[in-house]
């Protein structure tokens, strides 16, 4: 049995890295780059998932799924989760993101979630001019974007999943005057996006694979010019390695997503949480093939409080040319 076991999850792991070997870059070709907007859609919104390296796509089964993989949100063992963080970017942008999860039981688990950026401060609007100084002040820009979605997801059977997410996306860039006298002209785009995951346990210890497709759309226009949504493939695996050692008490969670953009050269998550007596959480991961983006930290604590099961989490991410982008947020499920 137990060479059984081996010789099966030889071939898993295979598999898997054959997968990532395929979608991984050759560095002989030329980077995707500035071929999408909207990419507030892309951010990642989860401090867990981020202490992680972003490798989260088979990992989370709460609210947090909503944000990377909605097959995952069908493992939910709470009859209603709830999710909200914030992230603190650079030049002064944060990101809110809040998911409600209801466990209908064997009807599947339904999903809402919502995902709000805050460009910060005012900006200036200015315009051309024949004047001395070769332009004037307009008005105040307006900006901001926010996407909310509904998901469902379902386990087909005890090994397999699926999921799905609609998302109701807009974005406003301020307003545009081009001369005088000329009424302003509301620079605003929206429309809907979809994503789409999958989750399949082979029946070795806690093993799982899948896939996830995120921002599928039609195009988005401004004016006369046409822009994608930041459509992404990914493909991934993670375990609990304790499981191997018949080790419940603690676990070590290992993870790994392949992940193939359509505004950049295929990249790589991976990841690991070490949670002892499942309650305090260490994360660390690393984020390949990435600008500005390499290692994070994170850390989480997970708790009991009159029946409600509480989680809070916090990720540190060195930006390379910025400052520290930090993550924080808090999780309940009943």
């Amino acid at each position: 049995m137990k060479g059984d076991n081996m010789k099966k999850l030889t071939l898993i792991i295979t598999v898997v890295f054959l997968c990532i070997a395929l979608i991984m870059p050759a560095h002989a070709v030329m980077k995707k780059l500035a071929q999408t907007g909207m990419k507030f859609l892309d951010m990642d919104v989860v401090p867990r998932a981020m202490g992680m390296g972003g490798s989260y796509m088979m990992v989370g089964d709460d609210a947090t799924a909503l944000f990377y993989n909605p097959a995952g949100i069908a493992y939910t063992g709470n009859s209603v989760d709830v999710f909200a963080s914030q992230t603190q970017w650079v030049a002064n942008i944060s990101y809110m993101a809040g998911g409600v999860l209801k466990n209908m039981g064997n009807l599947g688990t339904f999903g809402v979630s919502i995902v709000y950026a805050d460009y910060g401060n005012d900006i200036q609007g200015t315009r051309i001019t024949s004047t001395e100084k070769g332009y004037e002040d307009t008005e105040m820009l307006d900006v901001g974007a926010y996407a909310v979605g509904v998901a469902y997801g379902r386990q087909l059977t005890n090994k397999f999943s699926i999921g799905g997410q609609v998302h109701y996306a807009a974005q406003k860039l301020g307003n545009s005057v081009v001369s005088s006298g000329e009424a302003a002209k509301e620079n605003k785009v929206s429309g809907l996006t979809f994503d789409f995951g999958t989750i399949f346990y082979p029946g070795f210890k806690s093993l799982r694979v899948g896939m996830s497709i995120r921002n599928y759309s039609a195009n988005f226009e401004y004016e006369e010019e046409e822009f994608q949504a930041p459509l992404t493939f990914a493909i991934g695996a993670a375990m609990d390695v304790l499981d191997l050692m018949g080790e419940h008490e603690n676990a070590l969670l290992l993870s790994v997503d392949a992940i193939h953009p359509r505004d950049y050269t295929e990249q790589l998550n991976i990841g690991a949480e070490f949670l002892l007596m499942d309650m305090f959480a260490i994360r660390a991961g690393y984020k390949y093939n990435y600008d500005e983006e390499g290692l994070t930290l994170g850390a989480g604590l997970n708790y009991t409080l009159s029946g409600l099961s509480v989680r809070i989490d916090y990720a540190y991410t060195p930006i390379v040319s910025f400052d520290t982008v930090n993550r924080f947020s808090i999780g309940i499920g009943l």
